[in-house]
């Protein structure tokens, strides 16, 4: 259940694929465990099915494709000019595969969710099966996920939190992902009601959970 002293948060989601970060948020809220008002949905590709599971709950819908606009800070200004027109505490990060400048204006309100424990499996490129097939091919024997803030760099922002999962002997790279992404299941909505209930401290890249 919800904290009591946790306030109603209101993100908008970003996206570009299949919606499963956005199918588990929505689900935690009707479950009333998590305090959250998704006032849009923004997707880099009309393609993406996430439109439809916003669509059927509801939630108004963007699509803006980084080809319409000459450069990354123009794409990004245009993001964040929704964000800011729907009006949002944070901007969620639910498999948004494309590169955006994070303004001033929303330093540390731009939180993603990359599984792997970074600083390990991570930055450019470094996403979805490509994450779980450079795992295996390693032979790490411990995997996870991270949610973290975003900043201009790819899966560099400070940490706000990681959970780990085993990597087990005859993993494949679907049935790893199977297993960090029920980690990352709990791991974003823990950290959104950290957020909500005003708990998260960021000095530097050290953040703190007070």
């Amino acid at each position: 259940m919800t904290s009591p002293e946790a306030k109603s948060l209101r993100i908008v989601v970003l996206i570009s694929g299949g919606g499963t970060t956005l199918r588990n948020l929505l689900q935690q809220v009707r479950d009333h465990a998590l305090p959250v008002e998704t006032a849009a949905v923004i997707s880099s590709t009309p393609k993406a099915r996430g439109l439809e599971i916003a669509a059927a709950a509801g939630i108004p819908t963007i699509v803006l494709q980084r080809s319409a606009f000459a450069s990354d800070e123009a794409y990004g200004r245009a993001i964040f000019d929704e964000c800011r027109r729907v009006g949002c505490d944070y901007v969620v990060m639910g498999g948004f595969l494309k590169f955006v400048p994070i303004p001033d204006d929303f330093a540390l309100r731009v939180i993603n969710i990359h599984p792997s424990l970074i600083p390990a499996f991570c930055g450019h490129g470094m996403y979805g099966h490509h994450v779980h097939e450079a795992v295996l091919e390693y032979g790490a024997k411990v995997s996870g996920c991270t949610v973290h803030f975003v900043d201009n760099q790819y899966d560099h922002g400070p940490i706000i939190l990681q959970k780990p999962v085993p990597v087990l002997d005859g993993d494949t790279p679907d049935a790893l992902a199977a297993r960090v992404f029920a980690a990352e299941c709990e791991a974003y909505p823990e950290a959104l009601r950290m957020l909500a209930a005003g708990r998260v401290r960021c000095d530097g890249r050290r953040v703190q959970v007070v």
